[in-house]
């Protein structure tokens, strides 16, 4: 088992091996992450056989007859497998040593954590079924501490994974169906495709932390959820300090349920002179130009004030709002210069190799000018989003869509976006709420009223989960009501030009064929941004793109003709260019599939910062001053 340290930082042999929940962190913990036992099941007879009560020994062979590299699908290189043929049905076993008086106290229970199996899983510990989860892009947990064997050396830990190719009502994003992927669709990943680890906690310990910033306050509005029961006589202490400096500390009674903290955050008096970056609130403020972030230690306190449990976390106090058909981050218009990353990866497809990958995709992108990405059709690594935090960079928080619509599909994305909305909530880089994307799951949305129903209540589900960011109903097109109105427009730059000249041609016209609105719908002001253009590929490529270049010069022509065309129209408040890099066999990415710079990043970001629009576009400054306060949404 690494070191303490050598967890904390990331220095590890084990695949994965830093911490996979920065924003919920604990100082002890276990990565199981590496080799696990594995098995097909494509007669599906594992557990009529009663695989789940394996019994591992050093020389197990079949059912569990390959090794894979966790948390690797077994469809990609780095899984040890690379087997791209279906295989709707896998297993997964491994063994621990028992942590009693080791890392588990005697009064302290175990938690079992898994980031992400896609998409049905089952799980064992020594036989005992501790877990089931629906939803391949979403955390759970088990808490396995009963299971236990003190008597036995080994604790076994089984895992079934369903993931049937061909059901079409199941959220999945890019994943293809067919054994070749083609066009926009890419290798599907099945099983474990994020890290797996196993973190001890007291008896009653603190579940889940939600934050929410409040600029005009200079509050950071807290929620935290406490597991266990008896929460009679607890307490919870929230200490923030800003690099190494304390800010505040609040102590408050716990409730039985979730127990709510204002927290003051105003550093006047608190901290020293922060240059620009505070404002006339005293608070220091998140961006993508000043990335500026607070520490936070939550603790859970007994009667007697001692420490039961323990987590660091961290906030960003910024804001998103709209006002006057503006969009605004921190209260002054924002020019969102985004790039679509699909976040997938040769050699683990959609889980990156390490954590450096992670951060150095972010880095790449700031490298050519963006402040921003759309994460197309995934969920994205927990590690992403510490980074985008951590570096200054905008995201959108967008689901893998499904394709067919039935009641069953309804209830599987319904729920999982819950999931993910909760988990996701609380990173100040998420800017935007996007659950659908091109009317995938609702194909007949515009005349079909029941599928129009649904893309309502999604749109309604999110901002009462949270209203605090702009939801986007339909990015790209057939919109029913929506904060923003996003068109996907892959026209070249002159037709780009013509077309967002006024609001008028902007809305006349059609998005890749489809109508801006949906029956019973129309636009009432909201922001227009163009988040998906461009799309160039270079004749000769080994792929596809949505135009062709001759050359790598005539490439860079045409990306900067199409970026001139759009932030030169008085209408567009952003965009998002396709795309980051190359992936598969869809070449159109400013970068190769190996994060290779097709064109010179310092001529890409001379382009993308072009005119930069952190100007005002007529907004009057003047209102700036401590009386003004822009809704977060109309």
């Amino acid at each position: 088992m690494p070191t303490k340290q050598q967890q904390s930082e990331g220095i590890s042999t084990i695949p994965r091996g830093e911490y996979p929940r920065p924003i919920l962190r604990r100082e002890r913990w276990l990565s199981l992450n590496g080799p696990w036992r594995f098995g097909f099941d494509d007669n599906n007879i594992g557990l009529a056989a009663g695989w789940q009560m394996i019994k591992l020994a050093p020389d197990s062979a079949s059912p569990f007859n390959r090794q894979i590299n966790v948390p690797f699908a077994y469809q990609s290189e780095l899984s040890g497998i690379g087997d791209r043929t279906p295989h709707d049905t896998v297993w997964y076993a491994r063994t621990f040593a028992s942590p009693r008086g080791g890392l588990l106290g005697l009064e302290e229970r175990l938690l079992l954590h898994f980031g992400a199996v896609d998409y049905e899983a089952t799980v064992w510990v020594n036989g005992v079924q501790v877990a089931q989860h629906r939803g391949g892009n979403t955390p759970f947990s088990a808490d396995i501490t009963h299971q236990l064997c003190d008597d036995v050396e080994r604790q076994v830990i089984v895992v079934r994974a369903v993931d049937r190719n061909d059901d079409l009502a199941q959220p999945r994003g890019k994943q293809y169906w067919r054994e070749q992927s083609e066009n926009i669709y890419y290798t599907p990943t099945t099983g474990i495709w994020q890290s797996v680890w196993l973190e001890p906690v007291p008896v009653r310990y603190i579940d889940h932390v939600l934050l929410v910033p409040d600029i005009d306050t200079c509050t950071l509005r807290a929620e935290i959820d406490i597991a266990g029961g008896g929460h009679t006589g607890l307490s919870i202490e929230v200490e923030v300090s800003h690099n190494g400096e304390q800010v505040t500390r609040a102590v408050v009674s716990a409730n039985p349920s979730t127990t709510f903290l204002a927290i003051n955050m105003d550093t006047r008096g608190a901290l020293p002179p922060y240059g620009d970056c505070g404002d006339w609130s005293g608070c220091v403020l998140w961006s993508p130009e000043r990335p500026a972030l607070y520490d936070l230690q939550v603790r859970l306190l007994d009667n007697a004030g001692a420490r039961l449990d323990e987590i660091s976390s961290y906030a960003g106090m910024r804001k998103v709002s709209i006002w006057n058909g503006r969009f605004l981050l921190n209260n002054r218009p924002y020019f969102q210069r985004l790039v679509l990353d699909q976040g997938y990866f040769p050699s683990g497809l959609l889980t990156a190799p390490t954590d450096e990958d992670l951060r150095r995709d972010i880095e790449l992108a700031k490298e050519l000018g963006f402040n921003g990405a759309r994460k197309h059709q995934k969920v994205e690594d927990p590690r992403w989003h510490y980074w985008a935090d951590r570096l200054g960079f905008l995201s959108w928080g967008e689901m893998a869509n499904a394709f067919n619509f039935s009641r069953e599909y309804i209830e599987r994305f319904t729920a999982e976006w819950i999931e993910v909305v909760r988990h996701n909530q609380s990173y100040p880089s998420v800017i935007v709420w996007t659950p659908m994307n091109e009317s995938w799951g609702v194909p007949s949305v515009f005349r079909d009223v029941r599928q129009r129903a649904h893309l309502l209540s999604l749109y309604h589900l999110t901002r009462s989960l949270d209203p605090t960011r702009p939801v986007v109903s339909n990015d790209g097109w057939e919109h029913a009501e929506t904060d923003l109105v996003t068109i996907h427009d892959y026209r070249d730059s002159a037709a780009l030009a013509k077309g967002y000249a006024t609001v008028e041609e902007s809305l006349s016209g059609k998005a890749m064929g489809r109508q801006i609105f949906v029956p019973g719908y129309r636009y009432h002001g909201q922001p227009i941004m163009i988040t998906e253009f461009g799309g160039n590929t270079v004749s000769g490529s080994e792929g596809w793109g949505y135009e062709t270049a001759k050359t790598k010069h005539d490439l860079l022509k045409k990306y900067a003709a199409q970026v001139d065309a759009l932030v030169k129209s008085d209408i567009v408040q952003g965009f998002c260019y396709t795309q980051l890099t190359d992936v598969e066999q869809e070449t159109n990415g400013l970068l190769t599939y190996d994060r290779q710079h097709k064109l010179s990043p310092d001529e890409v970001k001379r382009i993308t910062t072009w005119k930069a629009k952190t100007e005002t576009f007529g907004f009057d400054e003047s209102v700036l001053d401590a009386s003004f306060r822009a809704p977060h949404v109309p």
